[in-house]
């Protein structure tokens, strides 16, 4: 009996802790993200509509990436007001586009350019190389280093790229060296085949965060608060 009754109870533990964090209440890459000072968020359309007094009133988070643009003519329906009343509330703001292989890099700098402000203050653009991985590998670096290009030329910042393993693996190293790397591992903390440095963590994609309705990614910066004014100047 009293056998069971510890398999039964450890199942039941088991299933709620589960329970909680596929509802985003807990998470277990929180442990690892407690160790990072600067923390972040990144939103699009998905979340809607957001209250961001009631997001920049929790003074641990301190920057946001919006989803801009994708391809060539796709422009967030919620970039204009995420953008105006994010940075009215005194958030730390940038913008990414979502590469595509539909477009030359040129045509999708074009389409960033047209919607993202030129903000002194405005982190870095970021490209999101979330992409299928049966493209050539030369063709996605050729558009690629063209969009980067265009987009460092525009804002004068170098853009940051936002990986995957698998993007990253097949797409990305070896090359692009003097690109700071956003990766995504929402199971453990981030560890790239080439020993390579991330700048940015995405730990979490079913986050909690007071002002917005939905789950929402969660992120870190990889320095402490001094190496995030010395990078960002700010």
């Amino acid at each position: 009996m009293g056998r069971w009754f510890w398999l039964i109870s450890v199942v039941a533990v088991l299933s709620v802790l589960a329970f909680l964090e596929y509802q985003g209440v807990i998470w277990h890459n929180e442990l690892f993200a407690t160790n990072y000072e600067v923390k972040g968020v990144d939103v699009s359309h998905h979340q809607g509509e957001i209250d961001w007094r009631k997001v920049t009133d929790q003074k641990d988070l301190k920057f946001v990436f919006m989803k801009a643009t994708e391809g060539h003519d796709f422009v967030d329906d919620r970039f204009k007001i995420n953008w105006k009343e994010a940075r009215k509330n005194g958030i730390r703001t940038g913008a990414y586009h979502f590469f595509s292989m539909r477009s030359s890099g040129e045509e999708q700098a074009q389409n960033f350019i047209r919607i993202v402000p030129k903000e002194t203050d405005s982190l870095p653009p970021v490209i999101d190389l979330e992409i299928h991985l049966n493209h050539d590998r030369h063709q996605v670096r050729r558009e690629l280093h063209r969009l980067a290009t265009e987009l460092e030329r525009h804002y004068g910042k170098k853009p940051i790229l936002y990986v995957t393993y698998d993007t990253y693996d097949t797409y990305v190293k070896g090359d692009f060296k003097e690109f700071d790397i956003w990766i995504r591992d929402i199971l453990k903390p981030p560890s790239l085949k080439d020993s390579r440095d991330w700048t940015f963590w995405q730990y979490s994609n079913r986050g909690r965060v007071r002002g917005i309705d939905t789950h929402v990614d969660l992120n870190v910066f990889s320095g402490d608060r001094e190496e995030w004014k010395r990078t960002f100047h700010y």
